[in-house]
């Protein structure tokens, strides 16, 4: 199947000129989105050797930019021997032909270069998996302008209704092998996705569970690394974690939870890979608690928060708490410039969300504070309560032993009875484990609803106005 010149995209050794569009908006959202393109490139390992910008009030809907603007394109990448033009703008199938046509180069858009680094990184089956569907999705709908030799084909007619020549027919023949191979890689994925979400559900069934979530190089390896026991991938890069990594947290006392580090977001992600990425992000969905880590240290933090709130209320991760990490403290002297006065953002910060923490992952400030709230999320409403149990199941014995303030100790036929200060979640997780016991005298589940009593459901939240969300802007 020939697919013209986005067939194969090998964009990693080419200098490239990127262009933005500007279509209203704020200024400094634009210049951020510019700049998060040009670390997209550079993660790809394109050579950015030129910026073109444009302010219209609509695209043009033959080249996106004005004809004037893609003549200057095209004299200033002969200038600058670019190989390859990168839009920060989604472009139609038809202005990536016309484009290629009137600047004779390789013209991708933004989500053609995250498909590709994402390819690039995709390292499990299921993320390979995920990101070829994600592909094929984005390029079943541009087969036809892929196609430009279709006209010579038959015959130099031209490519328009009533045109039915042999390559007419190769084009549909094309559309049946990506159908089909969409088709067999979803059920592929199918598999692997459900055997995934029985592990997730049952992990947080057994433990407590917690997510890091963030914008991509936000710091969530490098957290993850300080907190467990490590071995995530971490470097100052783009998309350097690409799949899930779970391992055990050591939370004080005996006890811990289950972290997860999870792949990182960006602004206008391919509505293809938030569809096919979604599981991925199950272990955001499923966790007990979410910990949102921001780069406060970087200038574009108050878009980066918002995106990560918008995503995860997409994705319907919206029912347990979300903590918000302030990660890289250590650096804001470093990225402030004396000319903008004093440097006031993590003040700003902590009154815009009063419960955020700032952390270090380099210095390790605030991460025993981290270790705090989340147990105390972890045990739950504390409860004094009287435990009885059998001598025989010592794996529950042993858990309220290490984990649980214990006052007083009887034992009596067999069974020893443990006068406790017991959280919810904790006495939950007793019974996941499979312990035999009563509560007070009662049974566990019945000793639940007395001594927790569910509290009247809460009005539906109204969504946040994370868009208006602003500091240091």
């Amino acid at each position: 199947m020939e697919t013209g010149r986005h067939g194969e995209i090998d964009i990693r050794v080419e200098p490239a000129v990127l262009v933005g569009v500007q279509l209203g908006g704020k200024d400094n959202d634009f210049r951020a989105s510019l700049e998060e393109l040009r670390a997209l490139a550079e993660t790809a390992g394109v050579r950015v050797v030129g910026i073109l910008e444009q302010r219209r009030a609509a695209p043009r809907g033959k080249t996106y930019i004005g004809k004037g603007k893609v003549e200057e394109l095209a004299a200033m990448c002969r200038e600058l021997d670019a190989k390859v033009v990168i839009f920060d703008n989604e472009l139609a199938p038809t202005q990536l032909a016309e484009l290629e046509k009137s600047l004779s180069i390789k013209v991708i858009d933004r989500s053609e270069l995250i498909l590709d680094i994402f390819a690039n990184r995709a390292t499990t089956k299921q993320a390979q998996l995920q990101v070829e569907i994600a592909q094929l999705e984005y390029t079943a709908p541009r087969l036809r302008a892929m196609w430009s030799h279709l006209g010579q084909v038959t015959g130099g007619a031209p490519v328009g209704v009533g045109t039915r020549g042999p390559g007419e027919q190769q084009l549909e023949i094309d559309r049946r092998i990506v159908k089909a191979k969409l088709d067999r890689l979803r059920r592929e994925l199918a598999e692997i996705e459900a055997r995934r979400s029985r592990e997730v559900r049952q992990r947080r069934d057994e433990h407590f569970t917690a997510a890091l979530v963030g914008y991509t190089n936000a710091g969530k390896s490098s957290l993850f690394n300080r907190l467990t026991r490590g071995g995530a991938y971490a470097a100052d890069k783009l998309f350097a974690t690409l799949g899930t990594r779970v391992e055990q947290w050591n939370l004080g006392g005996g006890n811990a939870a289950l972290l997860s580090d999870t792949v990182g977001f960006v602004q206008r992600l391919p509505h293809h890979l938030v569809a096919s990425f979604r599981a991925t992000l199950e272990d955001a969905i499923e966790s007990h608690v979410i910990l949102v880590v921001l780069d406060v240290a970087d200038l574009s933090a108050p878009m980066q928060y918002r995106t990560v709130s918008n995503v995860l209320d997409e994705i319907g991760a919206t029912a347990q708490p979300r903590i918000l990490l302030l990660n890289k403290v250590d650096r804001l002297p470093e990225t402030w410039l004396p000319e903008d006065g004093p440097d006031r953002r993590l003040e700003e910060w902590l009154a815009r969300v009063p419960d955020a923490m700032p952390v270090s992952a380099v210095t390790g400030e605030g991460l025993d504070a981290l270790a705090e709230r989340v147990l105390s999320l972890m045990k739950g409403d504390v409860r004094p309560c009287v435990l009885s149990m059998p001598l025989s199941d010592g794996r529950a014995i042993d858990f309220v032993e290490k984990r649980v303030p214990v006052s007083d100790r009887r034992w009596t036929d067999g069974r020893v009875e443990l006068s406790v200060e017991i959280g919810r979640r904790q006495l939950e997780q007793l019974l996941a484990g499979g312990a035999r016991l009563t509560v007070d005298g009662l049974p566990p589940h019945e000793a639940l609803r007395t001594l927790w009593p569910e509290p009247a459901r809460p009005a539906p939240a109204r969504p946040r106005p994370h868009d208006s969300f602003a500091v240091g802007e």
